[in-house]
């Protein structure tokens, strides 16, 4: 990665590291590739998500100082629209539900935004994000907020094609032969998936979902972990059409994460250990195959939950 400057900390946002991993279970000649998203200044992708959003609704004049915005996340989208708030000059609201890390609250309140904690999933569906959202509802009348809504707006997808697929390309000198992704929003892998059609690209995309996520045609369940799957399908997920669908248990995750670590160092989230499971049938599948698996953070903040062993003996197991 070249080294340069910043003239400030948003423009930060994106160019991150594409690194070979060899911790995986793959024949020789297999090349797999990960994309490092921790290394966002907010330790995401979803700084990606939230730079296009604020700009979005900066260019149609919605969004300015002294607004306030309100929002649903599950982490990671809080920290980064956080940021923004702090450098855009307005008030941020951000609701959250039980599963979200001790450790991403705190970051969100550090940089002077006000959590809503949901309690309790919604009475009909025993959804979380459906939860979420309805308190979104109420809060944007309640303060006059304006909602970015991460899980229909386009801009989404611009931060991801212009962004993370266009540099994935420009690092490997070559479109890959498999794109491993896992999915909530689906902004990342339909922004990905429409640079890759755009420019004709060979790359099949292989998503990585929760069980118990409503995506692409999944069967409603129980979801321990957050980052990846969903409760919803969202407006974005019906603009994107993956090549295949990998779905994968809790357990399956953090057996992965773990894995992971102590094979290579690196330290993956929750949806980075889903993501490993998805990159493991790619190379059963295709073991000459060159695959890019993006990791949308890393498990500095999951090291309570998916590296504590009393937590995954009693949530997990």
């Amino acid at each position: 990665m070249d080294l340069q400057t910043s003239p400030d900390l948003l423009s930060a946002v994106g160019r991150t590291p594409l690194v070979a991993f060899t911790g995986f279970s793959q024949a020789p000649g297999a090349r797999v590739w990960g994309k490092l998203e921790s290394f966002n200044p907010g330790g995401s992708a979803k700084d990606r998500t939230a730079r296009a959003l604020v700009q979005d609704a900066t260019e149609r004049g919605v969004l300015g100082p002294g607004s306030i915005v309100v929002e649903s996340s599950s982490g990671n989208l809080g920290v980064a629209l956080a940021r923004e708030a702090v450098v855009g000059g307005w008030k941020f609201h951000c609701v959250v539900d039980r599963r979200t890390n001790q450790a991403t609250l705190a970051h969100i309140r550090a940089l002077g935004a006000t959590i809503h904690e949901v309690t309790e999933p919604d009475p009909e569906t025993g959804d979380w994000l459906t939860a979420r959202r309805t308190r979104v509802a109420e809060l944007k009348d309640e303060l006059g907020a304006i909602n970015l809504d991460q899980y229909s707006n386009r801009a989404a997808f611009d931060a991801h094609s212009e962004g993370t697929m266009r540099e994935i390309v420009a690092q490997l000198g070559h479109a890959p032969d498999v794109l491993v992704v896992a999915v909530s929003t689906t902004g990342t892998v339909g922004g990905c998936a429409r640079y890759i059609a755009e420019h004709g690209l060979h790359t099949r995309v292989v998503v990585v979902d929760a069980v118990g996520s409503v995506l692409f045609g999944g069967e409603r369940g129980q979801r321990i972990l957050p980052g990846y799957g969903a409760g919803v399908v969202t407006d974005l997920s019906r603009e994107t059409t993956p090549d295949d669908i990998v779905r994968v248990t809790a357990a399956e995750a953090v057996d992965a994460a773990r894995a992971l670590a102590k094979s290579t160092g690196f330290l993956p989230g929750a949806s980075g250990g889903a993501v490993c499971v998805g990159v493991e049938k790619c190379l059963h599948d295709d073991p000459s195959a060159e695959i890019v698996a993006i990791f949308h953070d890393d498990g500095r903040a999951y090291l309570d939950t998916v590296y504590n062993d009393e937590w995954v003996e009693r949530n997990v197991r």
